[in-house]
């Protein structure tokens, strides 16, 4: 964080480390005697909700700023997606094994993309287009892999979940964030977002999709690049063209994303939409 300003008054650390020299006696030991901002019971409590969805957009937000971070590039895809080559970890059977195992073009896709979006990010001076996923394996994995391959910072935004997961050791550490309120989360997604790659995924994936289309669709947000990668995927996943018969979206509504199947197509069609340079084809997998 940035550093303290001077001032002539104790600052909550001293306190805190204060109140930990007191003499052990009933009152001090009794949780009403704890200083109420290092008092982990109070700040865990029902009534104190509020403050803590303000302490995960504030700790985020300072530190993006601190880091001159201004716009950002989302990857949005499964963490069930292995490295081509590497065992499908998640699969339950041997269909969920080869479908996975097929869909592990889709992780080379999402870092080969990556590095467009960091070459171009490095070549506009490092603060601009800079990749976010969700911190985790698979595809999030990718995405931070391939901005790490050319030397460009990247964000990972992890959320506490019971069965994961540690962050993917290519998140730029000082960039690696994590959360307990998804509601928090999505907002750091989009709030810089310049454009949003969605990569075949789970549940997650599809609300994470479906919540930046709906705020793109009723005007919450402006229109900025949907990329959906993966015909095949989505064409089996969601019938777009039999919700709009219905009448349930309209008719120009699919119009909204662009659905592509590799990473230099989707790059392309950001770098027209922004007029940005073309900083040609990234150098592919370094060695490692």
């Amino acid at each position: 964080m940035a550093k303290r300003r001077p001032t002539p008054l104790r600052t909550s650390a001293q306190d805190v480390d204060a109140a930990k020299r007191a003499p052990q006696t009933p009152q001090t030991e009794a949780s009403a005697f704890r200083l109420a901002f290092a008092d982990g019971e109070f700040l865990t409590s029902e009534d104190t909700r509020g403050i803590r969805f303000q302490l995960e957009y504030m700790k985020a937000e300072m530190r993006l700023r601190e880091r001159g971070i201004n716009s950002t590039v989302v990857l949005f895809g499964g963490a069930r997606i292995p490295e081509p080559g590497k065992a499908a970890w998640a699969a339950r059977n041997d269909v969920q094994k080869q479908n996975l195992e097929k869909a592990s073009a889709y992780y080379d896709e999402a870092r080969l993309f990556a590095q467009y979006a960091s070459q171009t990010s490095l070549a506009l001076g490092g603060h601009d287009y800079v990749v976010v996923t969700g911190g985790g394996p698979g595809v999030m994995e990718a995405g931070n892999r391939g901005a790490a391959d050319i030397g460009a910072q990247s964000i990972g935004l992890n959320v506490v979940l019971p069965h994961e997961q540690a962050p993917n050791h290519f998140v730029t550490p000082d960039l690696s964030f994590n959360f307990h309120y998804f509601a928090t989360r999505k907002i750091h997604f989009l709030l810089r977002a310049k454009a949003v790659a969605v990569f075949p995924g789970g549940f997650g994936t599809l609300d994470e999709f479906f919540e930046t289309l709906t705020l793109i669709q009723t005007g919450r947000m402006q229109r900025i690049p949907l990329l959906l990668f993966g015909a095949e995927f989505w064409g089996k996943v969601i019938n777009f063209e039999a919700l709009a018969e219905a009448g349930t979206i309209g008719p120009d509504d699919p119009k909204l994303f662009n659905i592509v199947d590799s990473a230099e197509a989707g790059w392309d069609i950001i770098r027209q939409f922004y007029g940005l340079p073309d900083t040609g084809k990234p150098p592919g997998w370094v060695a490692e």
